[in-house]
């Protein structure tokens, strides 16, 4: 039986010479691959209780509305600035280089709702940290952050140290 890391591709070089890119769309372009990813990340979350899934822009919305329909639950959006259409509340945050606003509508989360962050991918970890000030902010709790592949190396998993984060795919380097 295959797993979901015999469908990840990895890229040498990309973006830039030296990186090692992990391809998620190999694995949701296969329909067994992405069925596969959708039952391994749902088993993350397990029986944990929560409202509402939060997924960030943009392939944790790929990943977090099958979670959010399987489990009978809501997904609200974290989008970058100026794609929500209602008002919304916003967070700045660092990127390796630079630094980017996210932004969620802020009727979308009720203060005591229990959410699960839901991302392709953590690195940094600066994405969903943002989503979940974000969450936090409109009074939400961080019940649980899920991610598809973790990058060990570069250290996103320190960034969310007050949370409970998993992964179904981690690799040891960046």
């Amino acid at each position: 039986m295959k797993s979901v890391e015999d469908y990840i591709k990895c890229i040498p070089d990309f973006p830039e010479p030296g990186v090692l890119f992990r391809d998620v769309t190999s694995v949701i372009e296969d329909p067994e691959g992405f069925k596969l990813a959708i039952d391994e990340m749902d088993k993350l979350i397990g029986d944990t209780d929560f409202d509402m899934i939060v997924g960030a822009e943009a392939r944790g919305f790929i990943f977090g509305a099958p979670l959010a329909y399987k489990r009978g639950k809501g997904l609200a959006l974290v989008r970058k600035k100026g794609k929500l259409p209602r008002e919304t509340v916003s967070v700045d945050y660092d990127l390796e280089y630079g630094s980017a606003t996210v932004e969620i509508h802020k009727d979308t989360i009720k203060p005591g709702q229990k959410v699960i962050l839901v991302d392709d991918l953590l690195a940094t970890g600066g994405t969903i940290g943002a989503s979940a000030k974000l969450v936090e902010s409109l009074g939400g709790v961080i019940v649980k952050a899920i991610f598809l592949i973790e990058l060990e190396g570069l250290n996103g998993r320190a960034k969310l140290a007050d949370y409970d984060v998993n992964s179904v795919v981690s690799y040891s380097g960046k």
